[in-house]
């Protein structure tokens, strides 16, 4: 039961700091000014108005009294009302208003209507509150006659209420401005965090970040830097060591061709050429898995123009394009993320006869599907194909001439950009590769 209760207050709070902040600032602000507003409503405010009518028609019964006792001196009366009590007192023979001229929901008319009720009875008396701006007129069966008044409002209600929820609501609405303020200058510094974090995990060298904010979130910040650098370091050098190796070793291999080029056993230097051609690819594997760190800007790109260009490249009737109707763009390093969609065409073309793309667009995601009839990959080899230097010997080799560095390749530039890639089973019974990006 509780924990259910608890996700659903975890469903309806928001997710984002900022307003899980401003309820923690302006939620106690919020009550106290309900708590006060009740507290006053129930035990000042009704309670004052409901003295105020009483005593207003306990006077109206006073008149009343005194004009069916002794009516010679009613108008000595009536202009005693009206010079000390601003009273309007008028007596009359009209035909008493049949229709109610009070308001149902509010609250000094169902006040006035109570005190009325329990001192002149049912339909011995009718007001209006909203007829007048500043006056209430209520008129009074006497006998035969009807007699008329026009009363002050402030002998009804306490004008003071506007005043308290004016006092009350203003300072809380300041206060929560100046929190919103203070509150969007000390979350800042996160969104920039967070975004520069992103920023690195999609592969992108961050070197305009700056520190600011609290002192909490300066150090992680200051920490985070460091790591980045750390990271950025520790790529570089893999990159410059696979670099300069592959680098190293084509001098000598071009040197051993050159002697087996002069060679008079034919067959033992044809052996031989293979075998140096073999490295040659190695070290081409080598540098190309050396290229994927190389350092990048990223653009805006289409993906619909960048397969189309792709395709062109390798001017093959075997590769076909289900292009999105809608424009795909994203944020990617197009050098890079050329060279994983060429690997997976190249690796569908080299073990099967056609390659099928599929370009989808998601909400938040875009998402490129290969389809190929090759031979496939077992499923229980779809994760070991993504390590460096795996070869698969049975069915399917995705590097047959290299190393084994193709899908790593592609994988360590999906996920640089912050995406993912999954194997399958293709349409064709072949290989399926899923790369989703975001946007």
């Amino acid at each position: 039961m509780f924990s259910g209760l608890n996700n659903f207050i975890k469903y309806i709070l928001p997710k984002r700091l900022f307003y899980r902040a401003l309820i923690i600032v302006a939620a106690p602000t919020i009550i106290l000014q309900i708590i006060i507003t009740i507290v006053f409503y129930d035990s000042i405010w009704i309670k004052v108005n409901k003295n105020m009518t009483r005593s207003l028609v306990n006077q109206l019964k006073t008149i009343e009294e005194v004009y069916q006792n002794d009516n010679k001196n009613l108008d000595f009366f009536t202009d005693s009302y009206k010079n000390n009590f601003n009273f309007e007192i008028g007596i009359n023979q009209e035909v008493f208003p049949s229709k109610s001229g009070e308001r149902r929901f509010s609250p000094m008319d169902r006040s006035l209507r109570r005190e009325l009720k329990s001192v002149f009875g049912n339909n011995n008396y009718w007001f209006n509150t909203s007829k007048f701006k500043n006056a209430v007129e209520i008129k009074i069966r006497s006998n035969n006659d009807v007699i008329e008044f026009l009363v002050p409002k402030e002998l009804v209600s306490a004008s003071s209420v506007r005043l308290f929820v004016l006092w009350t609501t203003l300072p809380s609405l300041i206060l929560i401005i100046i929190a919103l303020i203070f509150l969007k200058n000390q979350t800042k510094p996160l969104v920039k965090l967070a975004k520069a974090a992103e920023r690195f995990g999609k592969g992108d060298y961050v070197n305009d970040f700056r520190a600011s904010g609290s002192q909490e979130i300066r150090k992680a910040a200051f920490e985070f830097d460091r790591m980045a650098k750390r990271i950025n370091r520790h790529l570089n050098q893999r990159a410059e060591m696979l670099s300069g190796i592959s680098h190293d070793l084509r001098t000598p291999l071009t040197r051993l061709k050159l002697q087996l080029a002069m060679l008079q056993q034919k067959d033992i230097s044809k052996q031989m050429s293979n075998d140096i051609d073999e490295m040659e690819k190695m070290l081409n594997d080598y540098l190309e898995f050396a290229k994927t760190q190389s350092q990048e800007s990223t653009t805006k790109i289409d993906l619909n123009d960048m397969l189309n260009s792709i395709k062109n490249k390798f001017n093959n009737d075997k590769i076909s394009i289900k292009r999105n109707k809608e424009t795909v763009e994203l944020k990617a390093r197009p050098t890079a993320l050329k060279r994983s969609f060429e690997n997976i065409i190249q690796n569908g073309l080299t073990y099967g006869n056609k390659v099928d793309i599929d370009i989808q667009k998601g909400n938040n995601r875009s998402f490129v599907i290969f389809d190929d009839d090759g031979p496939g990959i077992p499923e229980d080899q779809y994760k070991n194909v993504f390590k460096p230097f795996f070869r698969l010997d049975k069915s399917r080799s995705l590097n047959q001439s290299g190393v084994g560095l193709g899908l790593a390749i592609v994988e360590d530039i999906i996920n640089s950009h912050g995406g993912s890639i999954q194997l399958g089973k293709s349409k064709y019974n072949g290989l399926q590769v899923k790369i989703s990006l975001p946007f």
